[in-house]
């Protein structure tokens, strides 16, 4: 039985509840860990697309952190949508001065297309959150943009991934799913090897928030105590079984069935 594990995740709320702080507490709840959050912003949205974001001022995020540091504390931080220069410059000296492991999802366009992280923020990203990484977790797309390698094939994701290990993260886990083909191909990245996640890729438009959850599930699996091989494949099939559990919600890009450990696998 693994220990609780604390989770401070500071990401943008979705009011949908498929991605973001509500997908993020949903998954750490599911495996067992403690939530706690700093909110970065409000978004509205459904699984038609985002309407809406209200960035919260920075000083209010950096309250929100400290507050659960100073108390609760935590094993683990994870950060999801940021949004802006000013708060990924502020998250970079709370993660400092934290001193915890961070779990990076270097969150740039939502599933609908809408853009998350302003254009002028993806080099602070790069040089002030990924070397702070003791997991960094881009899609293809996003790894694109932070090193300049087109990524269309599981070669690509790797070369992509040492980019961004030599840029300073300590481990990467390239996403392979917006890669064509019928299997999907993730690969964790680190400085002593690779390991490959690999399955059939499942036919469903249900897959909101598919990045937030993964991401999530290894930072609360890492605060558990699980090493970092063991904690991404375990990421790995909590996600897989939530796409295939889907609850068939909305009427664009539903959510996955995060509780799905509580009914157990079909």
């Amino acid at each position: 039985m693994p220990t609780l594990g604390r989770v401070l995740i500071i990401a943008g709320s979705d009011s949908g509840g498929g991605a973001g702080i509500q997908a993020d507490i949903k998954t750490v709840t599911a495996l067992g860990g403690y939530a706690a959050t700093a909110i970065t912003a409000i978004t509205v949205q459904n699984t038609l697309g985002v309407s809406a974001a209200y960035p919260l001022p920075t000083d209010l995020i950096a309250a929100q952190a400290l507050a659960v540091l100073e108390d609760i504390g935590a094993d683990v931080i994870k950060t999801g949508m940021l949004g802006d220069v000013e708060v990924v410059e502020r998250v970079a000296r709370l993660l400092d001065d934290a001193a915890r492991p961070v779990v990076i999802d270097p969150v740039m366009i939502a599933k609908g297309g809408a853009r998350l992280l302003a254009d002028d923020a993806l080099s602070p990203l790069l040089s002030l959150l990924v070397p702070r990484a003791a997991l960094l977790t881009p899609n293809a797309p996003e790894a694109e943009a932070l090193t300049g390698i087109a990524v269309q094939t599981p070669d690509d994701l790797r070369r992509a991934g040492e980019a961004l290990l030599a840029a300073g993260s300590g481990a990467v886990l390239m996403k392979g799913g917006h890669l064509p083909g019928p299997r999907v191909v993730d690969l964790l990245i680190t400085p002593y090897g690779e390991t490959a996640f690999e399955g059939e890729r499942i036919d469903t438009r249900h897959t909101h928030g598919t990045g937030c959850t993964l991401a999530s599930a290894c930072a609360v699996s890492l605060a558990q105590g699980l090493s970092l091989e063991v904690a991404v494949a375990r990421a790995w099939d909590y996600v897989h079984q939530a796409i295939l559990q889907a609850p068939g919600l909305g009427r664009g890009n539903g959510p996955l069935d995060h509780a799905w450990p509580l009914r157990g696998r079909r």
